[in-house]
């Protein structure tokens, strides 16, 4: 079985939880899906922080932890393909990519082995996958679920965020990771289109649009000039955060996956200048997202430009491009499948920082027009 690293009891009662294996769980060793980290890991003395509500929960018997799901190694990929540990299978379709990197936490929900799943987000973690495997996720404002105990990528984007079938399930998630979260009464109303300049599938960006007009509210036309190169600023960040977080495993860079240690080698030759130069680029796109949401509530765009590719089919930078310039942003999205044709496409819709409850008031609406 890939969609696990360990797999835990699958008996009992309570809410099937999978927990992404770079998570810390108290007795058990994290992984990261590095086989380097693997030889050299010892049981967690305790939980990552952000488990506290989970294991209250599962004192109550509400809630059963049933694994530590598989991932792209380092959760540094974002093809879920992983030689070490195995790639999980695309519950939709075995010949696509399930997406990465929380490539066994979206198999799990979507396969029907965990009601929710854990996993990170970076520069699409959680949304990819989700939008792979026709499921749900939600990539929650950078700062508000703690990182303490889980593995680094890179600090100034990892996020943690829950997985589900629906968003019923991601409301749950969110119980578990930060316990008293409620859903905002009223959804929001006025959403914000979104047309990525670089081009989208064009039958992907037809089930968007037909799903917001399924689900009643208003749709306004938005310009985000700096999208492009917000993503291109966050690659900088994230291959020189990396660097600094995951360049001692080059010392055995032969054990790990050809293109985890040339992203982390790329990193290494980023300077100071380029880094200073990204941080400002990084201040002119908050701003310009600000501005955005002072017009529209949410803003609305596919999550992948392309439909789930095989990996002979790979072109690994169009997973991202429409991903990347949120967790640059910090601000949450929450992605949810949509009517297409052979597999679902996939919404990606934005808010301010700290906007989660509003999002998943919305979402919960939404699935309720539009359907799968």
């Amino acid at each position: 079985m890939t969609t696990f690293i360990t797999r835990l009891g699958t008996s009992g009662a309570g809410l099937r939880l999978a927990v992404k294996d770079l998570i810390d769980l108290a007795g058990l060793p994290t992984t990261a899906g590095c086989a380097v980290v693997a030889e050299g890991a010892k049981p967690a003395a305790q939980d990552a922080a952000c488990m506290a509500g989970t294991r209250a929960a599962e004192k109550a018997g509400a809630v059963r932890i049933v694994g530590k799901a598989n991932l792209h190694e380092l959760a540094f990929g974002a093809t879920g393909i992983n030689r070490a540990f195995g790639t999980p299978v695309n519950p939709l379709d075995a010949r696509l990519i399930p997406g990465g990197s929380s490539s066994g936490s979206a198999v799990a929900v979507g396969g029907d082995e965990a009601d929710v799943a854990f996993g990170s987000d970076t520069g699409g973690s959680v949304r990819v996958p989700s939008a792979c495997c026709g499921t749900a996720g939600l990539k929650t404002t950078h700062g508000r679920i703690p990182l303490d105990g889980v593995w680094p990528l890179a600090s100034s984007l990892d996020t943690i965020g829950p997985m589900a079938r629906d968003v019923a399930g991601l409301v749950a998630g969110m119980q578990l990771l930060e316990p008293g979260f409620e859903v905002a009464g009223a959804p929001p109303a006025t959403v914000g289109r979104f047309r990525p300049a670089d081009g989208v599938h064009p039958e992907i960006d037809l089930a968007v649009d037909r799903a917001l007009a399924a689900a009643g509210c208003e749709v306004v036309e938005v310009d985000l000039p700096g999208w492009t190169e917000a993503f291109s600023t966050g690659g900088i960040v994230i291959v020189a955060e990396a660097a600094t977080a995951l360049g001692h495993l080059l010392e055995r860079r032969h054990q790990l996956g050809e293109d985890v240690a040339v992203r982390i080698e790329v990193g290494r030759t980023v300077t100071a200048d380029t880094v200073a130069a990204a941080e400002g680029a990084r201040a002119r796109w908050r701003a310009e997202l600000d501005a955005a949401f002072s017009r529209v509530e949410l803003i609305a765009l596919p999550t992948l430009a392309v439909w789930p590719p095989t990996p002979d089919e790979l072109d690994e930078l169009q997973l991202t491009r429409l991903t990347m310039p949120v967790n640059l942003a910090g601000v949450p999205a929450l992605v949810l499948p949509v009517p297409a044709g052979r597999v679902p496409a996939s919404i990606q819709l934005l808010a301010p920082p700290g906007g989660e409850e509003r999002l998943l008031a919305f979402g919960a609406a939404f699935e309720r027009a539009v359907g799968v």
